[in-house]
């Protein structure tokens, strides 16, 4: 498949994504997985397909662009990095998880209902607002943290939270301030307003420490940015 796609777009005209499933013992991943011939913005190619990922080591690495994502499942006993989620659609979270009951289900915060927009919806989502950043304590506790959607969460990654986009899905991310932009993957719930700064909730993305680094905001804490979905 690669060579007939190379053949078929010149090799400068086109950024290849390539996938590359590792598979530990007993861990199953089903990934029929295509090449779209539709570029977003004109430099990033979209992966398409389904993927299963079962608890333990699994990994699923893909590229996007010269941006690459590490999917690992998270054993449903650790933490979950945004303990602030009651339920999610009508469950505990961690049983939600379980079922794959999380992509676009309705959840709570402190009481508060969120209703995440549909697929179709979000395939023209774009949005200009506040981000901030999260997840730097993890650095120094042991053991993992898993996100809302049973993923590992990795600080230095390029992952992010949103209120209301089906997970996963990937997003490119502009700070407007010095016109950086990085492709993440939104796996998580939030930012929610904290007790601290009610203002908070108000922010439309958080992303990693690792994003916030590349998008050169980690030292200020929060940036104006444009937000866009980019590939489902």
């Amino acid at each position: 498949m690669r060579n007939s796609i190379l053949n078929k777009y010149p090799v400068q005209t086109i950024i290849f994504i390539s996938i590359v499933i590792l598979m530990a013992a007993c861990s199953v991943i089903k990934a029929p997985y295509t090449i779209t011939k539709t570029a977003v913005m004109g430099t990033y190619y979209v992966v398409k397909g389904t993927y299963e990922l079962t608890a333990g080591t699994t990994k699923l690495v893909y590229n996007i662009g010269k941006f690459t994502f590490n999917v690992v499942r998270a054993p449903l006993d650790w933490p979950l990095i945004n303990d602030e989620i009651d339920t999610i659609d009508g469950l505990p979270v961690k049983e939600a998880i379980r079922k794959g009951k999380v992509k676009n289900s309705p959840y709570t915060v402190k009481g508060k209902k969120y209703y995440p927009m549909t697929v179709a919806k979000a395939k023209g989502y774009k949005e200009v607002g506040i981000a901030s950043w999260y997840g730097y304590e993890t650095r120094r506790q042991k053991g993992g943290y898993m996100t809302a959607n049973g993923e590992k969460f990795d600080p230095d990654g390029l992952t992010a939270a949103h209120k209301h986009l089906p997970l996963p899905m990937n997003v490119k991310v502009t700070n407007l301030d010095n016109k950086r932009s990085i492709v993440v993957r939104v796996n998580d719930r939030g930012p929610f307003p904290s007790s601290h700064n009610p203002k908070s909730g108000k922010r439309i993305i958080d992303l990693s420490m690792g994003a916030a680094k590349r998008l050169g905001f980690y030292k200020k804490g929060t940036a104006r940015v444009k937000v866009e979905v980019v590939g489902l």
